[in-house]
């Protein structure tokens, strides 16, 4: 992630996509819920707003990564809920792995022995 001139930070290529499918492991949240969870995790570092999180959630829909069905939020609101599929979670594994992987090497390279 890199700093823009805002302050905003940015996510790797990719990296949306596996922070919702782990959210999504914990439990069936709608949009809002999704991001609201990310940012709290994250202590406000990361933001996701509407105009990543949707497409992003459709688009895992067409992949079959997750599905969604319609329900009633606490305060009775109609919105959609997402769950995670088993081709999400193996995904979401390959993912994390790839993931670890990268940090590693940029670990390796910002603080070389």
């Amino acid at each position: 992630m890199t700093p823009t001139p805002s302050g905003k930070r940015e996510l790797l290529p990719g990296t949306l996509d596996m922070l919702i499918l782990k959210t999504l492991t914990a439990q069936a949240m709608h949009g809002y819920g999704i991001a609201q969870h990310i940012q709290r995790l994250s202590l406000d570092v990361l933001r996701v707003d509407e105009g990543s999180l949707y497409p992003a959630l459709q688009r895992m829909r067409q992949k079959g990564w997750v599905k969604a069905e319609w329900g009633m939020t606490p305060n009775n609101q109609r919105a959609r809920y997402y769950t995670i599929t088993a081709e999400g979670r193996k995904h979401l594994g390959a993912q994390e792995s790839g993931f670890d992987d990268l940090v590693a090497a940029i670990g390796r390279v910002m603080r070389p022995s």
